[in-house]
C-alpha cells in the first residue's frame, strides 16, 4: 500500500524555495550565492562567532563553509582570525565591506518581507514562523 501523506521534508524544500524567490533577483543583482548572504546575514546578527557555530547556524556543511569563507574573504566582506587561546578555531566576522554590503541590501531584503507578509498576512506568518521554531526544537 502507497503512502498518500503529504510528505513534510518536500513541503518545506517547495516552501523555501517559494520565498527564495522574492530574494533571488537581490541577491543575483549583488553577485551573492544564498550561502554567502546567510553568512553575512548571520555574521550581521551575532558578531564574531567561531567558524563551526556559523556553519551550523547558516545550515552549510563544514567542508562546503571553507569555499563560502574563501571566497567572502578574497571578496573582501568577511574576515578571519585564529582565535588566540585554541589556535585550531577560527573566528569569523564581517569586514567593512560586508557591512556595507548588508546595509546595502537591508532596505530591499526587508521590502521582499513585506511582500511575504502581504501575500500571507501578519497572523499567518507569525503563525507560520512560530510552528517553524517548534518544528526545529523537535528531536528524534
Amino acid at each position: 500500500m502507497s503512502n498518500t501523506r503529504t510528505s513534510l521534508t518536500l513541503s518545506l524544500l517547495q516552501a523555501r524555495e517559494a520565498a527564495m524567490r522574492f530574494f533571488r533577483p537581490q541577491l543575483n543583482l549583488h553577485g551573492l550565492t544564498e550561502q554567502q548572504w546567510r553568512v553575512i546575514r548571520i555574521l550581521r546578527q551575532n558578531g564574531e562567532i567561531e567558524s563551526h557555530r556559523l556553519a551550523r547556524l547558516a545550515c552549510i556543511l563544514k567542508p562546503s563553509m571553507s569555499g563560502v569563507l574563501l571566497r567572502l574573504e578574497r571578496d573582501g566582506m568577511v574576515r578571519r582570525r585564529k582565535q588566540e587561546q585554541d589556535q585550531r578555531r577560527v573566528l569569523v566576522s564581517l569586514a567593512p565591506k560586508g557591512e556595507q554590503c548588508f546595509e546595502s541590501m537591508s532596505v530591499e531584503m526587508e521590502r521582499n518581507y513585506q511582500r511575504i507578509q502581504e501575500r500571507l498576512g501578519p497572523e499567518k506568518l507569525a503563525e507560520l514562523l512560530a510552528l517553524l521554531q517548534e518544528l526545529k526544537g523537535i528531536r528524534p
